[in-house]
C-alpha cells in the first residue's frame, strides 16, 4: 500500500468518530475536506469559506496528505476544535445548519475562527449582540413600492422593542414601534433579491406585517438578526420563566415551514381564482396569503388545527370554479369553511399537502387555541 493510500485509510477512519462524521460548522454529514490548520472536518460548502479565511484545506480523497498532516488530524479533529471555539456560544446565538443561506454559515465561520468570538475571554468593547441595545440603518423596502431606502433602527432588550424612523431626522418621532413577544425574523436572501435580505414580521392589531431589509455588510446583518434573537430569548425567559433552554431556544426565530404561489378561490368556490403568495408558519399553525411575495400586509389567514377539531387536509379536483391556470388542487377544511387552492404542478401540491399535515398532525397547545380564537376569515 503506498503511503498515499495509506493516510487516505487512516483519515478515513477518523471520519467514523461520530463527532467527526459531520461537518464541524454546519453539521452536514460526511465531509470530505478539512482544514489541517484547524484540524476540523469540514463539507465541500464550508471548505470554501475556510479557503477564504486563508485557512490551509485539503480534500480528504483527493489530495496528497503528508505523515505529519495525518497526525494533526488525529490529535485534534471536531471535538477539540469546538472545545476551543464554541466554548462560550451564546444560547440563543443561530447555529447554522446546512441547508441555511450562506450568510449565516460565513459569519459562524469567521466569528469563531477569525474574530474568536466564543472562546469565553472577555471582550471590550463586548460584542454588538450581547448588549441588549442595538442601533443603526438598513436598506429598508417600502411598503407601497419596491424601492429600498436606508432607515434607522433601535433595538431595546429592556423595552423589549424594534423601532424604526422613517427619517433619519428622529424628531418627528418613530413610524413604528414593535413588540418584540410575536416578532420572527428569518433570512430570505432569494425572495428579497439580496444575498443579506431579512425578512421580520410581527403582530399589529391582529394583522400579520412583514418588513423586508438587508444591509450589505454580512457581519452587521448577522449581528442584527444575533440581537433580535438575545432580545427574543430575554422576553421568552421573562414570559415562560420556568422553561429550559431546550424549550425556549426554538421559540426564538423559526424558519417558514413552506412558501409559494398557489391559486385561491372564494368561499362559494364560484368565484375566479387569483395568484397569491402563502406562507406556512407551522410554529404558530397559521397559512397566511399574500398578493405578492415582498407584501407588507397578508390579505388573510387560515389556522391549522387538528383532525379532531374538524380539520383536514387533501387532494382535490373542483367542480365549479373558473379561471384557474393551473390543475392541482388542495383542500383545507376548517369548521368554518373550505379553502380551495390550485398548484401548478404535482410536486408542489405534494409539498403542500406534506407540509400542511405535517401541521395537522402535531397536537394543539394551550397557546393554539387563543390564536385559533382571534383569526377572522377573510375572502
Amino acid at each position: 500500500m503506498s503511503n498515499h493510500d495509506r493516510n487516505k485509510k487512516a483519515l478515513l477512519e477518523l471520519l467514523k468518530r461520530p463527532v467527526d462524521s459531520h461537518c464541524a460548522d454546519c453539521r452536514a454529514p460526511d465531509p470530505e475536506w478539512a482544514s489541517y490548520k484547524l484540524g476540523v472536518f469540514v463539507c465541500l460548502n464550508c471548505s470554501g469559506i475556510h479557503r477564504s479565511l486563508y485557512s490551509r484545506v485539503k480534500s480528504i480523497k483527493l489530495d496528497y496528505w503528508e505523515d505529519e498532516l495525518v497526525e494533526l488530524m488525529k490529535s485534534n479533529g471536531n471535538a477539540s476544535a469546538r472545545a476551543l471555539y464554541e466554548k462560550a456560544v451564546p444560547v440563543y446565538y443561530y447555529r447554522p445548519q446546512e441547508n441555511d443561506c450562506a450568510v449565516l454559515r460565513d459569519q459562524w465561520i469567521r466569528a469563531k475562527y477569525e474574530r474568536m468570538e466564543f472562546t469565553g475571554e472577555t471582550k471590550y468593547p463586548p460584542i454588538s449582540y450581547t448588549t441588549g441595545f442595538y442601533e443603526g440603518l438598513l436598506w429598508k423596502k417600502g411598503k407601497e413600492n419596491s424601492q429600498f431606502l436606508k432607515r434607522k433602527f433601535v433595538l431595546s432588550e429592556r423595552e423589549f422593542t424594534l423601532t424604526y424612523y422613517n427619517k433619519e431626522d428622529e424628531s418627528k418621532g418613530p413610524k413604528a414601534v414593535i413588540s418584540i413577544k410575536d416578532l420572527n425574523t428569518t433570512f430570505q436572501p432569494e425572495k428579497i433579491g439580496h444575498p443579506h435580505g431579512l425578512q421580520i414580521t410581527y403582530q399589529d392589531d391582529n394583522h400579520t406585517r412583514n418588513l423586508y431589509v438587508y444591509h450589505e455588510s454580512p457581519e452587521e446583518i448577522v449581528t442584527w438578526f444575533n440581537a433580535i434573537r438575545a432580545a427574543r430569548y430575554a422576553y421568552l425567559k421573562t414570559a415562560y420563566p420556568t422553561g429550559s433552554d431546550e424549550e425556549l431556544v426554538p421559540k426564538i426565530t423559526r424558519n417558514y415551514l413552506k412558501e409559494g404561489y398557489m391559486e385561491k378561490t372564494g368561499p362559494l368556490q364560484k368565484e375566479s381564482f387569483k395568484k397569491r403568495w402563502f406562507i406556512l408558519d407551522s410554529q404558530n399553525r397559521k397559512l397566511l396569503y399574500f398578493k405578492g411575495q415582498l407584501d407588507a400586509e397578508e390579505l388573510g389567514v387560515i389556522f391549522i388545527g387538528t383532525e379532531n377539531k374538524g380539520y383536514s387536509v387533501k387532494e382535490c379536483v373542483p367542480k365549479h370554479a373558473r379561471g384557474n391556470k393551473w390543475k392541482c388542487g388542495v383542500s383545507v377544511e376548517t369548521p368554518q369553511r373550505q379553502f380551495l387552492f390550485m398548484c401548478e404542478q404535482e410536486r408542489e401540491q405534494r409539498e403542500w399537502l406534506d407540509a400542511l399535515r405535517q401541521v395537522l398532525s402535531r397536537p394543539m397547545a394551550p397557546q393554539d387555541y387563543t390564536i385559533e380564537a382571534n383569526i377572522k376569515y377573510k375572502r
